[in-house]
């Protein structure tokens, strides 16, 4: 039976990159296995949307065959809705008018930007929910 899950990634990768890559491989566990999967990236938790940063985590983890990008490849083309904090992208020098080149490609096509408003939604519409 099909849920909906709303996965927000918080933590601060710089702080505990782990626990980051894990809330990314559960949701895209969550999305393999037919779960409607929300997400909401906030806080310092924004810099995995960064190209740079993320390409950066398979190096500083070890982790085999770009699995950082593949894993974030699966979020982007079967998560219902990824969203992503304005006010935390904004704290760290990012937003909609100087993101290209900065986050993940397309991500004006797949990502809404929000703030508490989103938070909100998604997690009435929730199933379930994962804080990371």
């Amino acid at each position: 039976m099909s849920k909906r899950i709303f996965v927000k990634i918080l933590t601060d990768p710089e702080v505990d990159l782990r626990k980051c890559v894990v809330g990314l491989a559960c949701a895209a566990q969550a999305i393999n296995d037919n779960h409607r999967v929300d997400i909401f990236f906030a806080s310092n938790g924004v810099k995995l949307l960064q190209t740079n940063y993320l390409k950066s985590i398979n190096e500083t983890l070890d982790l085999p065959d770009d699995q950082s990008i593949k894993l974030m490849s699966t979020i982007i083309q079967g998560a219902e809705n990824i969203y992503c904090s304005t006010g935390s992208q904004a704290a760290n020098g990012i937003n909609p008018d100087n993101a290209e080149g900065i986050l993940l490609d397309g991500w004006d096509e797949w990502m809404t930007w929000s703030g508490p408003p989103g938070v909100i939604e998604l997690s009435i519409k929730s199933d379930t929910q994962l804080i990371y």
